[in-house]
């Protein structure tokens, strides 16, 4: 069992219609999102061809951003706000989607770029996915 797991089972109130599973998966690959996109970032600032990856640098610092709001608002439950969750949701499966892509295009030449564009499409479609089940 998770930490994100424990946390939810402990939440002392019912959590309503929210699926739990989708919930927890959101939250996880968020963080695991933002912490990728963090090294990337840094793995970007280490190479020769830093130049040729300005903008994959870009998008990795705005995505962890996104992605770390994102997790951090989606753990809290008190006063839930619908409307808010939906926006930063579709925020957070936007940054993801640019951020693998631009990641995706260095693939081939930067490992770290391709475990990010993996980390970018699997929280892309965990926001996805909880969106979907928010009706």
């Amino acid at each position: 069992m998770t930490v994100v797991d424990q946390m939810l089972e402990t939440y002392p109130e019912d959590l309503g219609d929210v699926d739990r599973d989708k919930l927890r998966a959101c939250i996880e690959a968020c963080i695991e999102c933002a912490q990728a996109c963090t090294a990337c970032a840094d793995a970007c600032l280490s190479e020769d061809s830093v130049t040729e990856l300005t903008t994959c640098i870009r998008t990795n610092v705005d995505c962890a951003d996104v992605c770390d709001a994102t997790g951090r608002v989606l753990s809290r439950h008190t006063g839930y706000d619908a409307h808010l969750t939906r926006a930063l949701l579709e925020a957070c499966a936007a940054a993801c989607k640019a951020c693998g892509d631009e990641c995706g295009g260095h693939a081939s030449m930067h490992e770290h770029c391709r475990l990010c564009a993996e980390a970018c499409r699997r929280c892309e479609q965990a926001c996805r996915d909880l969106i979907s089940s928010l009706g």
